[in-house]
């Protein structure tokens, strides 16, 4: 069996139903509240549902896992309660990597490309401790993930037990199904499809940087169906442990991917330009590409989703469908 973490979110409903198809017992911890996020995981034949304050417990009845997969965390960029953050991004993925460590269970976690700040340092996953230590994120989620990460690290150094398997995964902007319950932090396809299908222009802020017009503020977008793959495969090299970014190895800007939104919905492309709000200025992010080559030499050589390949997927199969569910 293994435990998918956050299994009723985002990326983590993805995992668990390419598991459960692929005749995979899967354990899912996380709450789903009174909002339509039950819908995620409504296809997928898992077995067990384990509210997170009852997930110690849990773990404690269990012999052995087949593996862990530590998705669940608090993901808004904009949470302000650093100590519900640290409690459940660090407390929590540390009591995770113990029992794992313990039980001789391979984790797979997630970390995140905000650890990476503003880019200052690159976009490198370079994890020696010294190089972590000189990267700074730019809000309290970052900061949580990074964290862990140091803390990760410092604890191979010190030769302290470790999982026989382990690996953090800086995830970039990813973007497909099964993100609604998100509201806010919902990729911008999600967010602006349903206007740009209707024939209304997509909004973009505009730029408060020199070197980055309106609208070529730009990301590593990956599609959420590449991010599967990647856990998929290394579930299935246990040999390979490490800290690793998870993007598409290409930053596109953020017109790019309207008039990617427009083409798959067979519109033409419009895009207005709206002032970013005051409080996102000094914090905004212009720049992330995500180093692909550590993951490349560890083995990994499946090409990744193009954004005009992944948008049309997202809506052919999902948005413009009767059923937006995976």
């Amino acid at each position: 069996m293994i435990l998918v973490t956050g299994g009723a979110g985002f990326i983590g409903s993805n995992l668990v139903a390419a598991l459960c198809e692929r005749g995979v017992a899967v354990a899912v911890s996380d709450r789903l509240r009174s909002n339509d996020k039950w819908r995620n995981l409504a296809k997928a034949d898992f077995r067990e549902l384990i509210a997170p304050e009852a997930l110690d417990a849990w773990l404690a009845a269990q012999g052995r896992l087949d593996a862990v997969v530590h998705l669940g965390a608090i993901s808004s960029t904009t949470e302000r309660d650093a100590d519900l953050i640290f409690d459940v991004n660090v407390r929590l993925s540390t009591r995770l990597w113990d029992w794992c460590a313990a039980h001789d269970t391979p984790l797979i976690y997630a970390s995140s490309a905000a650890t990476y700040g503003a880019g200052e340092q690159g976009f490198d996953d370079d994890q020696r401790l010294a190089t972590l230590a000189q990267l700074r994120p730019l809000n309290a989620y970052g900061w949580s993930k990074h964290h862990f990460d140091r803390r990760v690290l410092g604890s191979l150094v010190a030769g302290q037990r470790t999982p026989p398997q382990w690996v953090g995964l800086k995830f970039f902007n990813v973007y497909g199904p099964n993100e609604y319950h998100k509201g806010t932090m919902q990729s911008v396809v999600a967010q602006k499809y349903p206007s740009v299908a209707a024939g209304k222009p997509v909004t973009l802020f505009t730029s408060h940087h020199p070197d980055y017009p309106d609208g070529g503020q730009m990301r590593d977008f990956v599609y959420v169906e590449d991010c599967v793959d990647v856990i998929l495969w290394l579930l299935g090299r246990p040999q390979v442990s490490g800290l690793f970014n998870l993007g598409s190895g290409r930053a596109r800007s953020f017109a790019d991917l309207a008039r990617a939104m427009a083409l798959a919905a067979g519109v033409p492309a419009r895009i207005d330009f709206i002032p970013m709000p005051d409080a996102l200025r000094p914090n905004y992010q212009y720049f992330t590409e995500a180093r692909m080559q550590k993951l490349q030499a560890a083995g990994y050589d499946r090409p990744f989703t193009s954004i005009e390949d992944g948008v049309r997927r997202y809506v052919e199969r999902y948005l413009a469908g009767p059923d937006p569910y995976r």
